[in-house]
């Protein structure tokens, strides 16, 4: 790839803005409240892109765009029951209870509401969370980096993907250790709108070239185009998984396992300058996110569309079908080694061409080229030994996570290139970023200040918040080597939630609506339901996969479809766990009393005060027109 001045140019301002918000953000970080909380004064618009940026990581750029190459449009599931409907339980039910409570971070409040062991718990669980999500992050732009051959002629070719896990480290950590969770913010809200700017011209021109929504759906197998068809059964559909384990497992556990307990995006909210902010925080922020699966999503159908899919009848041959819609020449080839021929094209595969140019045949007389069934996705290579990686059976392995990098090159001229490779860039950062101040809040305040150094002075609070930053951003560099294993960076961060979020929120879920939950059995439950989870995952393994870190390290006592049809069992078990056990312990153990539990508790916390508000500035209102939307988008791509 040869890139020009110009996109050199874009990516070395954004690096410099980057660098220098945190520069200018040094000199008001004067407490640990500055440093971690970012004081608790941002307005709400701001705090509402900084939720849904601080989550639009390389996990939702490049892991979504895998999961659309991968299973298809099913993927939007992930957005229209798998996060709005969580998103808006948080800012009606569950902000009030966060930013009310003063506390500090999500252990905390659990140390409110239960007791210290119950704190001790998520805070160790969560911290290895978000060191494993930001290394997936870092892995991402790693992979990005080497795959695109950005230091390419500066550093030998066996060592890009080192260096350039180093570089990133280094980028992040410079903004956070100098502007804390503020820096973040900000340079979140810049990262939001490089992400949309350098993705929708991609989805616009990929869109020409495959015919748009109609020639995807011409090009591909049904189940690849339609969200809710064949859910009846796990082998009907490309998840692998029934309707039951998709809204229970993704919809209910994982969803709100996640918007309701993760401190990453929980933080955003809790820096709004008010509560009422803080309650419109998520609600302001699912209303981009119902629409990134069309940002997001569909570049990895489109990368599965173009080119093989759409060929003439030789195996092998040139695509017409970009032809037939005035978009890319039939120049255009599959970047895999293993998808290229010499075979000539007849005369009738001519014919056949020049009349589906002229719009006398339909691309979909076109039939499928089965040589190359995954478009431009290339087989999947050792990030360290630059070697092609194949399942147990022999076949070869196919690089989702590379769908929209291989999207870009594809169709991306030079300048316009340089926008897309720093939105891409924009989205590891945002993702990293974001765990990272997550980490060094929780570590600072739920590990060290509760465990180690009770009676330090402010000052030195903000220097160990400083210190954690070096030493989260250390651990990630290892967790990026630990999923090259994965060929979809999406499967390995559901199987961190099914494993730490899932079991919380059933602790999350009974501690707040039920005032008999006791702490006993609060920290027993979240014990059981973690270890349920791990259980499951070793005693499980998915179609294809060797035992190891996919599971199936104890024994295969069963084996799923996918590994994401095993992550949302993985949660479902662990929830369910954590549910009866909890209840279970409760039932004989002495509850606190309820003057305790006054604002940590929903039947026991005054209501927030809205009379001072019109209807359309209420939370609920933008609720339920979020709701409308979300049930419109569903029947749509039903």
């Amino acid at each position: 790839m040869n890139l020009s001045i110009i996109d050199w140019l874009i990516m070395l301002v954004y690096f410099v803005f980057v660098l220098g918000i945190g520069f200018a953000l040094k000199r008001y970080m004067r407490t640990s409240n500055d440093f971690f909380l970012a004081g608790r004064s941002i307005p709400a618009w701001v705090c509402g892109l900084a939720f849904i940026s601080a989550n639009l990581g390389a996990q939702e750029v490049i892991g979504m765009g895998a999961s659309g190459a991968k299973y298809g449009i099913i993927t939007s599931h992930f957005y229209w029951i798998g996060a709005i409907p969580a998103m808006i339980f948080v800012g009606i039910f569950m902000m009030p209870f966060y930013y009310g409570s003063k506390a500090r971070s999500v252990p905390e409040y659990l140390r409110l509401r239960f007791d210290e062991k119950t704190r001790a718990v998520n805070a160790f669980s969560f911290a290895a969370m978000t060191v494993l999500s930001s290394g997936i992050s870092m892995y991402a732009m790693a992979l990005l980096i080497q795959t695109l051959g950005l230091l390419h002629g500066i550093i030998p070719d066996p060592y890009i993907f080192h260096v350039s896990v180093f570089l990133s480290a280094i980028i992040v950590l410079g903004y956070i250790f100098l502007g804390g969770l503020t820096s973040a913010i900000y340079n979140e809200v810049l990262q939001f709108f490089l992400i949309v700017a350098g993705f929708a011209p991609l989805v616009w021109i990929g869109l020409r070239n495959v015919g748009g929504w109609q020639g995807i759906k011409r090009t591909l197998p049904a189940n690849m185009t339609h969200s809710w068809q064949g859910m009846a059964h796990a082998s009907t559909n490309t998840l692998g998984v029934e309707w039951f384990g998709l809204a229970m497992g993704l919809g209910f556990v994982l969803s709100f396992g996640y918007w309701c307990t993760d401190f990453l995006v929980i933080q955003r909210a809790m820096a709004a300058d008010s509560e009422v902010s803080a309650r419109r925080v998520p609600l302001i922020a699912a209303i981009p996110k119902m629409f990134f699966p069309f940002l997001v999503i569909l570049p990895g159908l489109i990368a599965v569309s173009v080119t093989s899919h759409m060929a003439a009848t030789t195996p092998g041959g040139p695509s017409f079908a970009s032809s037939a819609k005035g978009g890319l020449s039939s120049e255009v080839r599959p970047l895999s080694s293993s998808t290229t021929t010499d075979q000539p094209v007849s005369s009738e595969d001519k014919e056949l061409a020049s009349a589906t140019a002229n719009g006398k045949v339909a691309p979909k007389s076109l039939p499928l080229d089965e040589a190359h069934p995954h478009g431009i996705i290339p087989i999947k290579t050792d990030p360290t030994s630059g070697k092609e990686v194949f399942n147990a059976d022999g076949t070869p392995v196919y690089n989702y996570d590379l769908a929209i990098p291989v999207m870009l090159l594809h169709f991306f001229p030079t300048g316009i290139l340089g926008l897309g490779l720093t939105a891409l860039l924009a989205s590891f950062m945002s993702g990293m970023a974001g765990n990272v101040t997550a980490f060094n809040t929780v570590w600072t305040y739920d590990i060290y200040q509760a465990y180690i150094n009770k009676r330090a002075t402010d000052a030195h609070y903000l220097w160990m918040g400083r210190m954690a930053t070096i030493g989260g951003v250390a651990l990630s560099i290892a967790a990026a080597y630990l999923v090259t294993n994965f060929n979809n960076i999406m499967d390995a961060l559901q199987l961190v939630f099914s494993i730490v979020n899932a079991p919380l929120f059933a602790t999350f879920l009974l501690g707040m609506f039920w005032k008999k939950t006791t702490g006993h059995a609060a920290f027993t439950g979240l014990l059981s339901g973690t270890a349920a989870a791990l259980i499951h995952h070793g005693l499980t393994l998915p179609t294809d996969a060797v035992p190891g870190i996919h599971g199936g390290w104890i024994a295969i006592a069963h084996r799923y479809p996918s590994d994401m049809a095993q992550n949302f069992w993985t949660a479902i078990f662990a929830f369910s766990v954590n549910l009866l056990v909890t209840i279970a312990i409760s039932l004989i153990t002495t509850p606190r009393p309820e003057p305790e539990l006054v604002g940590l508790v929903y039947s026991l916390t005054p209501k927030p005060v809205e009379t001072h508000l019109s209807w359309y500035q209420k939370p609920a209102t933008l609720a339920v027109a979020v709701l409308a939307i979300l049930v419109i988008l569903n029947l749509v791509f039903a």
